[in-house]
């Protein structure tokens, strides 16, 4: 749904009296519809089909193809398009068996107009879920290249774009992001998609390896190096020779192992303890840290030369509150891989579940986004617990929520016009002033949305 059509839903009112129809379309254009009028049920065929995003609204009585031959010619284009029909007083049976059929609704005359507004807003709500759901399947299929790394906002085709050029190169990487942010996903791409994606990808967590193992897991070691070493072990850096070696918490590292380990990404050869024998590797190192190792003051113990030697390349991954567009598509993503592993049906994204995944902030970032799918795929997690987020905060409060809904409408409306600033502020109806103001409020980058391929809004 476009930017002017999110904020002015669609509704599409056929009736062959003209009179009729044009006090109809004012009632209805007065409580914020966008209002398409036909004067005949031919007319409407010509332009209704299953992309039409809002409500149908027809008469019964009309010449040629009355109103319920209209709805069920509707529901052979799509079955889930919400038709309203309107009878007169002889016409309500036909309407109720109309509405047993699958029609949305029926008003009989005379009623009064918040009867006909209230059947519409909510009619187009139900067809705006359908929508929705539809336009997240159909982006989860045409997305199967994005696996693993999901997402459609610019920053994440950057990040893919970014990936592919720097696994090309053959050079070693550190992954700046934070908890849950897929570090590790990122790291397992630039193996695939590198010349050494037949040689083995080795992950090492350097904050789960107590200090006393970690040398001998990353270096190996002879039989009798050390209390305990009964045999020869070949370390995790030499198993990785032809491949990758993905240092998880590196900032977790020992300062002895961080000494080793500096000298093996210079020198690209590895010492097993108890041993003097050098042994040569060919490996490319990628390093991954949740604290900025740039800033002396979160660096701590981690050595500055060994940071140095890291920084050939550094790869970050935006938090999902940054990139919250992409939010709904990765929560479809886990909700149908958890439905498929429980074998059950996916429950359906509703406007209060997606309105929830939009507004809450995350800090587990993709992880907390996973796990808070196979709740809500299990049923734990029902629609009355979203006013608390998974983590047991409160929700935010209603101007924190419209905040939220602003920046959303300003980021579809940018685009839906790829960054273009004119089409934008006419279809958000804001001055040029108010509308950089709310970009700088709001952190938006214009310039990102600049030539991108526009993308269906909400």
């Amino acid at each position: 749904m476009s930017a002017d059509q999110a904020l002015n839903p669609s509704v599409a009112l056929i009736d062959d009296d003209a009179d009729f129809r044009a006090a109809t379309a004012q009632t209805l254009e007065l409580a914020g519809f966008a209002v398409s009028q036909f004067a005949s049920a031919t007319a409407a065929l010509q332009t209704l089909d299953a992309g039409f995003e809002g409500a149908v609204i027809s008469d019964i009585r009309m010449p040629q193809i009355d109103g319920l031959q209209l709805f069920r010619l509707l529901a052979q284009r799509d079955p889930e398009l919400p038709v309203i029909l309107i009878t007169g007083h002889g016409d309500i049976e036909m309407a109720v068996d109309a509405v047993r059929q699958g029609a949305y609704d029926f008003i009989a005359k005379p009623y009064g107009a918040e009867r006909l507004v209230q059947s519409a807003r909510r009619a187009v709500e139900k067809r705006r879920l359908v929508i929705d759901n539809r336009k997240l399947r159909a982006a989860l299929d045409g997305a199967a290249n994005s696996l693993p790394l999901l997402g459609q906002t610019p920053v994440m085709e950057r990040l893919r774009k970014i990936l592919r050029q720097v696994a090309a190169a053959d050079v070693d990487v550190l992954v700046a992001g934070e908890t849950g942010s897929g570090k590790e996903v990122v790291a397992g791409l630039l193996h695939r998609w590198s010349g050494r994606s037949s040689g083995n990808f080795v992950a090492v967590n350097c904050g789960a390896l107590p200090e006393n193992v970690i040398e001998a897991e990353l270096f190996g070691h002879e039989a009798g190096a050390f209390t305990g070493a009964q045999r020869k072990r070949v370390g995790l850096i030499e198993h990785s020779s032809g491949g990758t070696l993905f240092l998880d918490e590196i900032e977790s590292m020992p300062l002895s192992a961080q000494v080793k380990l500096l000298r093996v990404l210079e020198m690209r050869q590895v010492t097993p303890l108890g041993s003097n024998e050098v042994r040569p590797v060919d490996l490319r190192v990628v390093a991954a840290s949740k604290v900025d190792l740039g800033d002396p003051a979160r660096r701590g113990s981690f050595r500055e030369d060994l940071y140095y030697r890291l920084h050939v390349v550094t790869v970050s991954i935006p938090p999902l509150r940054e990139r919250r567009d992409d939010i709904p598509l990765l929560f479809a993503h886990f909700l149908k891989r958890a439905a498929e592993r429980f074998k059950i049906e996916a429950p359906e994204i509703t406007p209060l579940l997606r309105g929830f995944l939009l507004d809450h902030d995350w800090p587990g970032n993709v992880r907390e986004l996973s796990h808070f799918a196979e709740r809500m795929a299990l049923g734990l997690d029902g629609e009355d617990t979203l006013f608390e987020s998974p983590s047991g905060a409160t929700r935010k409060s209603l101007p924190e929520q419209m905040e939220l809904h602003e920046g959303q409408l300003i980021r579809q409306a940018l685009a839906a016009h790829r960054g273009d600033v004119r089409g934008t502020i006419e279809a958000l109806g804001i001055p040029r002033k108010t509308f950089y103001d709310k970009l700088q409020r709001h952190g938006i980058d214009r310039a990102s949305y600049a030539g991108a391929t526009p993308v269906a809004s909400d």
